[in-house]
């Protein structure tokens, strides 16, 4: 259904060294950058998410809107949320698994530099 997703961040830089360690620990990587963007995807592919400078204009969306990045295990997961504490980001929900969402749903919830919720995810049994 989608093709990509991006965000637009106050500070390039800032955010590039973030999602580079946040998104490497779930397998992803940035497979491009100029000076007003990256985008990131599976190695040798296409960008699935994108950041974008907006200085001065960006604005992460309120309460409700997330975007969740799929995990390959559950140690991924933890990486993850420790990756985003250690470069800027701030905790949103620790690592565990979530029983409202269903018995398997693994996940961890940080808040980028921007202000944007995002999600790593595994929905498998371990």
């Amino acid at each position: 259904m989608l093709h990509h997703l991006s965000f637009g961040v106050h500070e390039l830089s800032r955010s590039m060294h973030f999602y580079d360690a946040v998104l490497s620990s779930l397998g992803y990587v940035r497979v491009w950058a100029d000076d007003e963007a990256a985008g990131y995807g599976r190695q040798g592919g296409e960008d699935l998410f994108a950041i974008k400078l907006r200085a001065g204009e960006a604005r992460a969306p309120g309460a409700g809107f997330h975007l969740a990045f799929a995990a390959p295990s559950r140690e991924a997961v933890r990486h993850f949320h420790q990756a985003a504490l250690l470069n800027g980001g701030m905790d949103n929900g620790p690592p565990g698994l979530r029983a409202d969402y269903g018995p398997d749903y693994y996940a961890a919830f940080v808040i980028d530099p921007d202000g944007h919720w995002i999600e790593a995810v595994i929905n498998t049994p371990e």
